[in-house]
């Protein structure tokens, strides 16, 4: 049997598809008996590593499970296609089988880290993220990045690639993936940042805060220092551009912080226990919405916010011409006259419906019908009441981001909005109505810094809106929802 194997790594290498196919009919368990081995040499790898593509493809359809199993040195066929340089196979491999991006083999290395050892095959680079966005996240068995892979074997344009991937990127996890990677620490407890500054990598730096924002410059390694601690250290070098590029993103001002751990807030007592403490309520009564609950919420406040604007424009009662009776005040009378003189005669000619002010004489506007009786005096203030808080709950609810300020921000345009109507019914005076509507959109910006706030602080000490801390949140989801074939990497 062994001497059968080696004749079909021989075919394999050589691309002979009918040798291959007489020692089939040879042995038609063949494939089967080299495939109960953990660790060995199949027709494949001998096919990746040869760039013998024909034969590695009818090895993908007839044996997909060679593609994942690693030879005694640890290494995949799609490894071994890239530390030979067959580019083009690659192409091919992952054109069968996507997932292999993310296929680990010694050292936990995947094809991922592979590439970013190496600056000339920044195409493969490409592919690799955009196939596979996840595989950014993995780690070496030194708790490694690929960016940390790039800049360890002084690979810059690697390195390059990827803070601009990660920076630019559209994926659905961006976001958090460009805060987590690029203060991630390898076993040392060193960031990338750690690493350009400790290899004098000055270009490398500069890229890094051209393209992002999310560098945390107060971080410490395992031996206490931050980047600019490391650069202090260069004593014998000229670093003076390494330094210009730090001082401007103010690391000299932050050396001597320490950055806190997820719970070292913990430690210390709030500043102000009731906006804590209200904080914190927020927070946990957000971890029992799940995603259809807090659908079901937004529906529901939508239906209220457009059933209190409707009444608004129809308010019970129905509307009639105001005349000096709807007034209750001299403000409202005056203001009454005001609205009369912009709004200008209702009919060009006749009387006014109901009997009320004739235009040929006095202008007149419509008002509510209810007006000035304690009963509409009780449905304004419910109906306000119920508009705002209908508001206030859509604010809380909707995600987080660009859409959700947007969102948030069309709220005080459509209060404004609700004023208006209510002013054209009510005549009321100008005074109130400014106060009403200032304090209005004060509540509204408080509540909207209340909410940027809440997530902001617990994304600061890595916590979540669930009460976990966020690594640990996320791991359990990944977990939930990953593919048994498929590995973690940073959660």
């Amino acid at each position: 049997m062994d001497e059968r194997i080696g004749r079909m790594k021989q075919v394999a290498e050589k691309g002979d598809i009918d040798g291959f196919y007489n020692l089939i009919q040879e042995d038609v368990k063949c494939l089967e008996y080299i495939d109960e081995f953990p660790f060995v040499d199949t027709p494949l790898h001998t096919a990746a590593s040869a760039g013998n593509i024909p034969v590695a493809m009818e090895m993908m359809r007839l044996k997909p499970s060679f593609a994942r199993k690693p030879n005694r040195d640890g290494f995949s066929p799609i490894d071994l296609a890239l530390l030979n340089g067959h580019a083009e196979m690659v192409h091919q491999l992952l054109h069968v089988d996507q997932d292999l991006v993310r296929v680990r083999g010694k050292g936990n290395m995947t094809p991922l880290h592979h590439v970013a050892k190496r600056n000339d095959q920044l195409d493969l680079l490409n592919e690799f993220m955009s196939i596979c966005p996840d595989s950014i996240t993995d780690l070496t068995a030194q708790n490694e990045t690929a960016l940390h892979i790039a800049l360890k074997n002084d690979k810059i344009k690697s390195f390059k690639a990827l803070v601009g991937w990660l920076a630019s990127s559209w994926s659905q996890n961006a976001l958090d993936y460009e805060r987590k990677i690029l203060n991630w620490k390898d076993e040392e407890g060193n960031t990338v940042l750690h690493i350009a500054v400790s290899k004098k990598q000055t270009e490398a730096v500069k890229h890094l805060f051209a393209w992002s924002s999310e560098v945390d410059i107060k971080i410490k390694n395992k031996e206490g220092k931050t980047a600019w601690g490391i650069l202090q250290t260069q004593t014998q070098v000229d670093n003076s551009d390494m330094r210009k590029i730090l001082i401007r993103v103010g690391a000299s001002k932050d050396s001597s912080i320490t950055t806190d751990s997820s719970y070292a807030h913990y430690l210390r007592p709030p500043k102000c226990r009731l906006l804590e403490k209200i904080r914190t309520n927020y927070a946990r009564q957000m971890t029992t919405i799940s995603d259809d609950k807090r659908n079901a919420l937004l529906v529901v406040a939508a239906l209220l916010i457009t059933v209190t604007y409707q009444a608004a424009l129809s308010p019970p009662g129905g509307l009639k011409p105001a005349d000096k009776d709807s007034c209750d005040t001299p403000c409202a009378e005056s203001s009454l006259i005001i609205h009369s003189q912009a709004n200008g005669p209702s009919r060009a000619n006749g009387p006014s419906p109901d009997n009320g002010p004739s235009p040929g004489n006095g202008t007149f506007v419509i008002v509510a019908n209810l007006l000035g009786t304690i009963a509409f005096k009780m449905f304004l203030f419910a109906n306000s009441v119920t508009f705002l808080i209908s508001n206030s709950v859509t604010i809380l609810l909707i995600p987080d981001g660009y859409i959700g300020w947007m969102l948030s921000g069309t709220q005080a345009f459509l209060w404004a909005c609700y004023i208006v109507s209510f002013d054209a019914i009510t005549v009321y005076p100008w005074s109130l109505i400014i106060g009403v509507s200032i304090c209005t959109a004060l509540y509204l910006i408080l509540l909207q810094a209340f909410s940027v706030w809440t997530r902001v602080r617990s994304r600061r000490h890595g916590l979540g809106l669930r009460g976990l801390p966020i690594r640990l949140q996320e791991k359990i989801i990944l977990m939930k929802k990953q593919k048994p074939s498929s590995d973690a990497g940073v959660v």
